[in-house]
């Protein structure tokens, strides 16, 4: 099976409820933003026990998404981040 940018949230693994504004897990993913897709073309949730198995996967195609949005940055660990130096 292929790992695929779900369908249903776009990758983004959660959707803002349009009348309370609060965030919620994507149903079809899990809340991951991706899923497998098998040979015939059909989405399935990655199960929390392939995770490990798909870590490095998941990482490249995030970093793939969010370069298609046009973040050009690299991740920085939590002690090199400006905002928490303050």
């Amino acid at each position: 099976m292929e790992l695929v940018r779900c369908v249903s949230c776009d990758g983004y693994g959660w959707f803002e409820d349009e009348t309370t504004a609060q965030a919620i897990d994507c149903d079809w993913c899990d809340g991951t933003g991706y899923v497998y897709r098998d040979a015939q073309g059909i989405d399935h949730k990655i199960p929390a026990s392939d995770y490990g198995k798909v870590a490095d996967q998941l990482e490249k195609l995030e970093a793939q998404r969010l370069h298609e949005m046009g973040y050009t940055g690299q991740a920085k660990h939590p002690k090199d981040q400006d905002i928490r130096k303050k």
